[in-house]
């Protein structure tokens, strides 16, 4: 599966305010639960919360792809962010955070969920990608850079 057929603009956000990953957690479950009919955003935020307490998914270098199982009617969705200024993320690395992918697979979802983790990572290892998503000052300008590279 490829970040373009799951990502929408109604889920990209340039330069937003984090203030901490819990914040930023939140405003990830309220982003899906706007622009995806009937997924609750407190059960999702609980669901991201859980997956962070297995070991956090922020990669390293100032990136991080928050992702649980959920009852998504068997689609998958993705959101985009960039945060205005970096925040803790208990990273491999250290580093904090301030480019984030998030998904949000169905609960049954396997081999494709990890294919598309996968695929994903890889482009955030390419520092023209990642330049891209940091240069973007609009949320159009970052769903643009975020697909166009994918």
């Amino acid at each position: 599966m490829l970040v373009e057929t799951i990502l929408t603009l109604d889920c990209t956000r340039s330069k937003i305010v984090g203030g901490s990953k819990k914040r930023v957690l939140e405003q990830l479950a309220q982003i899906f639960s706007h622009s995806v009919e009937d997924l609750s955003e407190d059960s999702l935020f609980q669901s991201l919360i859980g997956r962070e307490r297995l070991g956090s998914t922020g990669i390293g270098d100032g990136i991080a792809i928050p992702h649980c199982r959920f009852a998504t009617g068997g689609e998958t969705f993705c959101a985009c962010i960039t945060l205005e200024e970096p925040v803790d993320f208990d990273s491999i690395d250290n580093k904090p955070v301030d480019v984030i992918f998030a998904m949000v697979v169905p609960e049954d979802a396997n081999s494709e969920h990890l294919a598309t983790l996968a695929s994903l990572a890889e482009k955030l290892q390419k520092p023209e990608f990642v330049k891209g998503l940091r240069s973007a000052t609009s949320d159009a300008q970052l769903f643009n850079a975020a697909v166009s590279a994918c």
